[in-house]
């Protein structure tokens, strides 16, 4: 899990999961602010999804070729924020419905 952790990257893993706190904290305390710590979320893990991506592009396109696999890779790894970021927008929903 920290591996996934580290490979999204620690500075917009570290807000996504900021926003989780959020999101749990608001669920108890402040039940309008749920849904805003969701859509936060979602918006770093996409915003670090792009910068990851441009990241992967830039060196790829230093070095002439580059095998599918290697590329594959890195896409993988640059959707990762996304993925958290979508998860914890699903779970800031779920408690707002429940709330």
């Amino acid at each position: 899990m920290i591996e996934i952790f580290l490979q999204g990257g620690v500075l917009f893993m570290s807000l996504i999961s900021i926003g989780l706190l959020g999101v749990i904290y608001s669920y108890w305390v402040y039940d309008d602010n749920i849904i805003t710590y969701g859509n936060l979320s979602l918006s770093v893990g996409i915003f670090g999804t792009l910068i990851g991506l441009y990241d992967a592009f830039t060196a790829i396109e230093s070095i002439d070729s580059v095998s599918h696999g290697i590329l594959a890779g890195g896409l993988k790894v640059a959707s990762t924020t996304t993925l958290y970021g979508l998860l914890v927008y699903i779970i800031s929903r779920i408690l707002h419905l429940i709330s």
